[in-house]
């Protein structure tokens, strides 16, 4: 089994020997075992409160391997509104719940919980079930909790 233990930046012109798909919460998982699509068993090994991000790298602890991460499509709510304050509102009061959130110009989006669909339902704003790759902020202080 594979072990990794250093997370690299992304670099596309990196060699590297495959893919690893993970969810959003996959990727806040510094100590845990996975499996690859082609059933390579590896295990993360990270410094504790390591989060990755789509494209980032994981070498491994012999430094013969690197892999890169990507965000895998996952059940998501994606949230839209007709005005950029009626989004910000919506943002501020997920924002208040800790949801773990991705935030864009035009769109928010969550994991599903129907408690705040509902709610974002009732501020006005469209809410639509979509599975996508999620990738929720990491927080002010480059961390999440």
């Amino acid at each position: 089994m594979l072990t990794f233990t250093k997370h690299l930046p992304s670099n596309p012109d990196a060699i590297v020997s495959f893919t690893l798909p993970m969810t959003a919460d996959d990727r806040t998982r510094s100590r845990h075992r996975f499996e690859t699509n082609t059933g390579e068993k590896l295990h993360l090994s990270l410094p504790r409160g390591t989060v990755l991000r789509d494209r980032d790298l994981l070498q491994s602890e012999d430094g013969s391997c690197l892999v890169v991460v990507s965000a895998k499509p996952e059940r998501v709510l994606t949230a839209r509104a007709s005005s950029p304050l009626l989004l910000m509102r919506a943002a501020y009061h997920l924002g208040n719940r800790h949801v773990a959130l991705e935030i864009a110009d035009n769109y928010l989006r969550l994991s599903p919980d129907s408690v705040l669909q509902g709610m974002l339902e009732k501020m006005g704003l469209e809410v639509t079930e979509e599975i996508v790759p999620f990738q929720p902020e990491m927080g002010a202080y480059g961390h999440s909790h």
